[in-house]
């Protein structure tokens, strides 16, 4: 069954931030929040799976991302935490359920230890908790690419990076709908989110989190199953999932088996 969206931006210190919301209003709440170089527009297909299934699901473009203009770079985590907790106050949610992928699995960390709150649940993805000197400093080159050359220099290389070259050959629709959504995020709202990742520095606190908690990892994203291991070892109850032959973005290249993970959180059939 088709969900309509509906489309609104909504005022942010920083700028405007859009959001898609799928479903009905009264519903109980899911918010969705995407990675770096992407928009809400990834979740699309796992939105029309969750409205479809009774839930309000919102989408949000981070600072800068999609449809959401950024004036001002967000220097840390905690702006974006902020963001998202304006978005859920301007739209009267009092709780949601949080479902976010890498930038947006980092944020959530911090939503979740800052405003426990405001969530009934954590779903995290192909996220860490901290970024040590190693996983900074690649960083470093792609802010310097950015702001040299835009965005569109860093779309290919990221793409490859997440999927493999054999994935985006095999599929290339989809591969030129994420070309274009990275190469047309603003050098701002990149450069400042880079900036956040770096400064990322939650690891040390996850064990406080108290939430039902699911964390889901494409088998095949770098040192990332590893990360998310350990901090599976540091949430008290939470659950982890590893899906097989999927890199940075399952809910994309692995889309069946994804599902059936979020399904689950939700205590769901797939």
């Amino acid at each position: 069954m088709q969900i309509t969206a509906q489309n609104i931006a909504l005022p942010s210190g920083a700028g405007s931030i859009q959001v898609h919301r799928h479903g009905d209003a009264r519903a109980p709440a899911v918010y969705m929040a995407h990675s770096i170089l992407s928009s809400s527009a990834m979740w699309s297909k796992q939105a029309q799976l969750l409205a479809s299934r009774g839930w309000h699901v919102v989408c949000a473009d981070t600072r800068g991302h999609g449809g959401s203009v950024a004036h001002e770079a967000p220097s840390s985590m905690q702006h974006l935490v902020a963001d998202t907790v304006a978005v859920l106050d301007a739209l009267g949610i009092a709780k949601a359920h949080y479902v976010g992928l890498s930038l947006g699995g980092m944020s959530g960390f911090g939503l979740a230890l800052a405003h426990p709150d405001r969530l009934a649940s954590l779903c995290l993805c192909d996220a860490r908790a901290d970024t040590p000197p190693e996983a900074s400093a690649p960083w470093n080159e792609r802010i310097a690419i950015a702001e040299r050359e835009g965005c569109a220099a860093l779309a290919q290389p990221t793409l490859e990076r997440w999927f493999g070259r054999d994935f985006l050959d095999a599929h290339p629709d989809t591969a030129q709908r994420l070309l274009q959504v990275a190469a047309s995020t603003s050098v701002v709202g990149f450069v400042g989110c880079a900036r956040a990742i770096q400064g990322l520095d939650y690891l040390a606190r996850v064990s406080e989190i108290a939430l039902p908690t699911t964390l889901i990892v494409g088998a095949n994203d770098g040192v990332l199953p590893q990360a998310m291991t350990e901090i599976h070892g540091r949430i008290s109850g939470s659950v982890l999932e590893v899906i097989a032959q999927a890199g940075h973005l399952p809910n994309i290249d692995q889309p069946e088996a994804f599902d059936a993970v979020l399904m689950r959180h939700f205590g769901a059939p797939a």
